[in-house]
């Protein structure tokens, strides 16, 4: 699934307001972090992802990691953030940042 570049700039205004849910470390992509990943993407559809890493090549490396483990579509990367997105039609909307901020309409 690709998404248009509407939806990116939709995303990108939520993510905005969003704080980071999962962190890559040092320690690197491990079995744990891709568990809490996949748990968040769920549960959220729409996280942002911190990565604590030094070098902009080793935070390209765990993105595209976490990018292949996931099967999450990345809407953006700034610096050390990357915002995720992975739809769940069965998801919580209550628990959705997506859903939660259409039911929204758009206000904060």
């Amino acid at each position: 699934m690709s998404l248009s570049q509407a939806q990116k700039k939709a995303f990108r205004s939520i993510g905005h307001h969003l704080t980071p849910v999962v962190t890559v470390s040092e320690n690197g992509v491990s079995e744990g972090l891709l568990a809490e990943l996949d748990r968040a993407l769920s549960d959220h559809e729409l996280i942002k992802v911190k990565l604590a890493l030094a070098e902009r090549d080793d935070r390209a490396a765990a993105l595209e990691a976490l990018l292949a483990a996931s099967r999450a579509e990345r809407v953006q990367t700034i610096g050390k953030m990357a915002l995720l997105y992975r739809a769940n039609p069965k998801g919580n909307p209550k628990l959705s940042n997506v859903k939660r901020f259409e039911d929204h309409h758009g206000r904060h």
